[in-house]
């Protein structure tokens, strides 16, 4: 076998709905061409001095100039109305707020849609100029050294980082009889290039379409697309990037499956519909799907070791964020001795590509992605989108070549970003990442810290 490096083909894909810009540009015009004939006057005809624009974006760079301005070029850095006061005005764009909900943004939505149609990285031009904390896992911050960075570099080649991740079973220990011969299964590896899965669609959502896009995108990026059992059954969708999801009621029609899959999921923890779904299909491995409000810990004491764990798509869970929930989870696994056989996929929450870097330090193995897909085929948030049973989302008329490079695209610009994360660790491969959590800070905690014997201080 030849030695194959793992790349994602990112290509540029427009938008098939036109995206609200992120600014307005209004221009006093009166004043702008009283200031052009001054200027005119004062530099003697030169035209080339006239004519030269303040911004380097292009926002006054159209035929007309100023008169016209493209706010769409705009980044809001404020050169403007910094040089000319009087002139310009540049404000956020009221349609934005119509993206998204309270915990996925407008912000957020347009850099996952951006980075689905660019397959580039978003780069603002003023900066970061949001909080450096806040809820969620804005609260949480990854350490990283620029020691490090010129050397582990795997963006441009430098240094390969691994993105890859194990998530079939993998006994604590192997057992053999005076022969030498393995008394129990020996473990079945099964890895993916990448720590980020697809997860089911909300319920409202199950377009034929967006099920063969998710499943065609997941095998292109050589990962899974969790669906539903029944979607998959009536639609004809198989191969190699899809990840049955099973209510324990259907075990039955798993026997219509065309070939074992690569992975299964159990909808709920039932012990019977587990062991038969094992015996069925002994060599694929078998996860259940939990909500972190239920304690794993319980059902794997029943011999589970593969776990997805789910908190609602604001990232709520167990009473609080899920963040939380999953170092908690992780801790009581470690405590119990077993956390090395054990394997977490999570979903919830996750809207960023540094969602997934925190939250495979907090414990996860890996991540399935939830909503993020759907926003980055353009689809548009309905009201509070909290969980997968009621949750709306209205999604535009999709090709499913658009749509299946739109994710990979997707894939390729957070596959990037996490290996930055990675290399500024001065980590080589993702797997070390899974539970390092002193190379987090944690808000939170730095505050009760400094700050707990101060009166007051309420943490």
């Amino acid at each position: 076998m030849s030695y194959h490096r793992y790349h994602i083909s990112c290509e540029k894909c427009a938008d098939v709905i036109r995206r609200p810009n992120r600014f307005r540009v209004r221009v006093i015009r009166w004043r702008l061409a009283r200031m052009l004939l001054h200027e005119l006057f004062h530099s003697r005809f030169n035209l080339p001095v006239v004519t030269s624009r303040p911004c380097v974006y292009g926002t006054f760079s159209g035929p007309v100039g100023g008169f016209a301005p493209r706010p769409s070029q705009c980044v809001g850095c404020l050169r403007c109305t910094i040089e000319y006061p009087d002139m310009v005005r540049v404000c956020p764009n009221p349609e934005r707020l119509g993206l998204g909900d309270s915990y996925f943004t407008p912000d957020k939505v347009d850099a996952v849609v951006q980075e689905a149609a660019t397959g580039q990285i978003p780069v603002r031009g003023a900066g970061y100029r949001g909080a450096f904390g806040g809820e969620g896992w804005d609260g949480m911050w990854t350490d990283m050294s620029e020691i490090v960075r010129p050397t582990r570099d795997g963006i441009h080649g430098r240094e390969f980082i691994s993105t890859a991740v194990d998530l079939g079973e993998r006994p604590g220990v192997l057992a053999f009889d005076p022969a030498g011969i393995p008394t129990a299964p020996l473990p079945r590896p099964f890895s993916l290039p990448i720590p980020m899965l697809f997860d089911a669609p909300p319920v409202l959502a199950e377009d034929p379409t967006l099920c063969r896009v998710l499943a065609e995108a997941a095998g292109r990026l050589q990962t899974l697309a969790i669906l539903p059992l029944s979607r998959l059954l009536a639609l004809g969708v198989g191969g190699s990037g899809v990840a049955p999801l099973v209510r324990p009621a259907e075990i039955e029609a798993t026997a219509r499956l065309a070939e074992a899959p690569a992975l299964l999921e159990l909808d709920g923890w039932d012990d019977g519909a587990y062991r038969e779904l094992k015996r069925r299909f002994p060599v694929t491995p078998v996860y259940v799907r939990l909500p972190l409000e239920r304690d794993p810990l319980l059902v794997a004491r029943s011999g589970v070791r593969l776990f997805h764990l789910t908190a609602d798509y604001h990232g709520r869970a167990a009473g609080g964020f899920v963040g939380g929930a999953i170092r908690r989870v992780h801790a009581a696994l470690v405590k119990e001795g077993i956390r090395e056989e054990a394997v977490l996929l999570g979903s919830g929450g996750i809207v960023a590509a540094a969602d997934v870097a925190k939250a495979i330090v907090c414990g996860l193995d890996a991540v399935a992605l939830d909503t993020v897909p759907l926003v980055a085929l353009q689809g548009r948030l309905e009201g509070e989108c909290r969980d997968r049973s009621t949750a709306r989302i209205a999604l535009p008329r999709i090709d499913q070549a658009w749509g299946v490079q739109r994710l990979c695209n997707l894939a390729g610009v957070w596959r990037d970003q996490l290996l930055e994360i990675l290399g500024a660790m001065g980590l080589r491969e993702v797997r070390r990442l899974r539970g390092e959590q002193g190379r987090a800070m944690f808000q939170a905690d730095l505050e009760r810290e400094a700050f707990a014997d101060i009166a007051g201080f309420e943490g």
